[in-house]
């Protein structure tokens, strides 16, 4: 888990940092300090001008660009005359780009990233029609919506949708006003989210919104278990237990947490015929099989140029996911302690197996989200010096070292307490 973070941020911040430095030596800027993790230096070596360098403190990095006031503060040298080879002594237009190289070389990254997962690994995905074949199975979240067991979504906010996992996983919250379409007793429907789903949403985490009901069918039964045992064979489906329904995966699941420990009565179809078996369910709420749904899943595989379209598509709905939360942040509709996570709940993400489709996708969405949090108008971040460098380029006069000095200190400063707050928050999710 905090080596799949550390590698992660490491290549993300290694990237980000690059995209100053080489944006900066394009123009000529000469570059004195590359580094990815703060101080002490473990290791480094110098080329050119440069020293590159990498840091013990993984979480983070920096480039030191010669005559720009960034977190070294060294405004001594601001004194001086400055050099043809100084940030300051270039013109506005290239010190922007000097310092949005990061951040479009994070976005660059998200969309490489995701790109190429399309591009090795394609889509499976269960579609909406099939997943409509026995309608849903609603949590309370869906509940709180106002949704039913068995009514089937054909739209999301007023739009259709191809990937049931948009309704599994509740993304369509995230819009204003969200919106849900469903069948129920061949009559269309459509429900509001009440005020507050959203936040409640985030504060359940995983938990989805809703699931495609699903017969489920045996694959393998262990040899040796209690289903062996008792006759259970691959291609079983099952109608009951104790006399309950449980045709459907989620009936199924529901009603084993409820008899650990117990003998109880199983009802299963096999070749048209139905049979009964009594078997002991373990204290862990198991018989000893496996099992598949029954519902088709769709798969889509993308050529190498086919899947950059794609990729694009998947990142720029993350940076706009990202804009619209931060929007409901400010307006306290989400709080923010639901809302964001530190180095220790960005490393639960990535979880304690290693899994490579899983590891290159969140380094993906954290790439986005890198580029997006960079690009906040505060100082110490690329944000306020962007933001510095447009109110020069509108005014035609560079502001005041002694007011980018107190700027830089205040963004720092903003930045440390943030910092605390983001690792307190995650302490305290971990006992909730």
């Amino acid at each position: 888990m905090a080596a799949q973070l550390i590698l992660g941020l490491s290549i993300l911040v290694g990237i980000h940092e690059f995209g100053h430095l080489i944006a900066a030596k394009i123009f000529g800027m000469r570059v004195e300090k590359y580094s990815i993790g703060f101080p002490p230096r473990i290791w480094g070596f110098k080329w050119g001008e440069t020293e590159y360098s990498i840091g013990a403190i993984p979480l983070g990095g920096f480039v030191k660009i010669s005559g720009m006031v960034d977190e070294s503060l060294d405004v001594k040298e601001m004194a001086k005359e400055p050099e043809p080879w100084e940030f300051r002594a270039k013109p506005a237009w290239q010190r922007l780009i000097v310092m949005l190289g990061g951040i479009i070389l994070n976005v660059v990254t998200g969309v490489v990233i995701f790109a190429m997962i399309n591009f090795f690994y394609g889509k499976t995905y269960l579609d909406k029609d099939q997943a409509n074949t026995y309608g849903i199975y609603t949590y309370p979240l869906a509940e709180q919506m106002g949704l039913e067991r068995g009514d089937k979504v054909i739209r999301l906010n007023g739009k259709d949708f191809e990937d049931f996992a948009d309704v599994q996983s509740g993304s369509f919250l995230i819009e204003d006003n969200p919106t849900v379409t469903v069948i129920r007793n061949n009559e269309e429907i459509t429900l509001n989210a009440p005020a507050g789903l959203l936040s409640e949403k985030i504060k359940r985490k995983s938990e989805p919104f809703a699931d495609a009901l699903e017969p489920l069918k045996i694959e393998r039964v262990m040899s040796g278990s209690n289903a062996d045992k008792a006759g259970l064979a691959e291609g079983d489906k099952f109608l009951s237990i104790n006399g309950d329904s449980a045709v459907f995966l989620q009936d199924f699941l529901d009603k084993m947490k409820s008899i650990p420990g117990e003998t109880a009565s199983f009802e299963v179809v096999r070749d048209g015929e139905i049979i009964t078996m009594d078997i002991p369910v373990t204290e862990q709420g198991t018989i000893g099989f496996q099992f598949s749904g029954t519902l088709e899943r769709s798969t889509r595989d993308y050529g190498f140029f086919e899947s950059f379209p794609v990729g694009t598509s998947q990142s720029f709905k993350v940076l706009g996911d990202n804009i619209k939360g931060f929007k409901k942040i400010l307006f306290g509709e989400i709080p923010a302690s639901q809302a964001v996570s530190g180095p220790i709940g960005i490393a639960t993400f990535f979880g304690g197996t290693w899994i490579w489709q899983k590891f290159w996708y969140i380094t993906g969405l954290l790439s986005l989200i890198l580029a997006f949090m960079n690009l906040l108008p505060i100082p110490a971040l690329d944000g306020g010096h962007v933001l510095f460098l447009l109110v020069e380029m509108v005014s035609g006069r560079a502001l005041p070292i002694k007011f980018m000095e107190v700027a830089q200190k205040t963004g720092m400063a903003i930045l440390l307490v943030l910092m605390a707050f983001v690792i307190f928050n995650d302490i305290l999710k971990l006992f909730q």
